[in-house]
């Protein structure tokens, strides 16, 4: 039988360990039998040419390196531009990714079988940071262009054949937020793969990258973006460490925030309590994870959280705010503890977890088995699949 072919249109290669940039490879994976995926993403993170990763072809399309929107915006205007090369049965843009696709299609008279994936509603990423306050002057421009970045999701979204979406929380708030119609809206979770992310295993990579020796170990994952919240996690460490002083924060994850982070660090005098990591690799990241103590992810607002399910695969509590789509991602109590936001609760919640290691140990091994019934990156690839076929049959 024929492959179905699609193409996919993301501004972040998947070359990048982000929660997108994972979906991307892991679903594309457990479809080759059937699905033929290329990649379409902006020029960044070396990606110059094109090339293939686990069987998945990826292109480059010309973006700007610079910071968030500036890279999107150059990416969506190739794309408008050579809309006519791309060649598939299926569309696919994750978040605003592909904003201007729809209307391109629609001026060349084609019929395209559009989805539209988001991971969390851009307007609503907008309304919490806003209400959150505080921001510096970069982050309120930031914020500004997120807002209009939303405006172009809503619009992509309402043009699109379908819909997709990762938790309940999100469609809520795309219904709240959208103006769409909320039958074209389908729920697909992101997974995790528990073979490769499992408490079993030595160290000794992840000691070679952070260099932590026999301390305990607060590990973040992910981009250093105001959403992340690790601001409140820089301040929770000032007290953490005045009651646990050989604490070691690290943060594995880059971004436009790195700088300032590192600043507010080292004006704490808190340097050699934090460690910054970029460019982990694919097979060193389970061992950093399993090699951890505790994992903390301060999102602010959060589709789903695919760190948290990674952290829970490899058997570890997790400390987040119970916020957004992370209450449908872990278990109160049982598998980690979420807190209001706040660095106060957050150092609180991560100090009570560092002072007890059978209480962490029995919530790994909770977090584990919940993740391995609940989410599985082969279900997940199965519901894509139908939704492929669904968008296919409906233009």
């Amino acid at each position: 039988m024929k492959k179905l072919q699609l193409a996919v249109f993301n501004t972040q290669p998947p070359l990048y360990l982000g929660g997108v940039e994972r979906r991307i490879r892991e679903i594309s994976k457990r479809l080759q039998g059937e699905v033929q995926t290329t990649v379409y993403s902006g020029t960044k993170a070396g990606l110059r040419k094109p090339t293939q990763l686990d069987g998945l072809n990826v292109v480059p399309c010309f973006s700007t390196d610079a910071v968030f929107p500036l890279d999107n915006w150059t990416f969506n205007q190739t794309l408008s531009r050579n809309v006519d090369s791309f060649k598939a049965d299926v569309y696919e843009a994750h978040t605003a990714s592909g904003y201007g696709l729809v209307g391109a299609f629609k001026k060349r008279s084609m019929k395209a079988a559009f989805v539209q994936t988001i991971h969390g509603a851009l307007a609503d990423e907008y309304a919490q940071t806003y209400l959150r306050g505080g921001l510096s002057a970069r982050e309120k421009i930031a914020n500004f262009f997120m807002w209009q970045l939303a405006k172009k999701e809503e619009e992509s979204a309402k043009k699109a054949t379908l819909i997709v979406t990762i938790t309940k929380y999100s469609e809520a708030k795309i219904k709240q937020f959208y103006d769409v119609d909320p039958e074209k809206i389908r729920i697909v979770p992101n997974g995790v793969d528990v073979q490769r992310f499992t408490p079993n295993g030595d160290c000794t990579t992840a000691h070679r990258l952070i260099d932590g020796g026999n301390r305990q170990v607060v590990l973040f994952v992910g981009s250093l973006i105001p959403r992340k919240g690790v601001s409140y996690l820089v301040e929770a460490a000032k007290r953490v460490v005045k009651e646990e002083k050989e604490t070691l924060f690290v943060i594995v994850g880059g971004g436009p925030l790195k700088k300032r982070l590192a600043a507010d660090v080292e004006a704490a005098n808190l340097s050699g309590n934090f460690a910054f990591i970029r460019g982990v690799s694919e097979e060193d990241l389970p061992a950093i994870y399993r090699c951890a103590d505790v994992f903390t992810l301060p999102s602010i607002q959060e589709g789903q959280g695919i760190v948290l399910l990674e952290a829970q695969a490899s058997g570890k509590p997790v400390v987040a705010f119970n916020v957004s789509g992370v209450k449908e991602t872990v278990r109160n109590g049982e598998t980690g503890l979420l807190v209001k936001p706040n660095s106060d609760e957050l150092a609180e919640a991560i100090l009570s977890l560092l002072s007890d290691s059978s209480w962490r140990k029995k919530m790994g091994t909770r977090g584990r088995e919940f993740v391995q019934k609940e989410f599985s990156w082969d279900v997940s690839a199965k519901k894509m699949f139908r939704v492929y076929r669904e968008a296919l049959e409906t233009v």
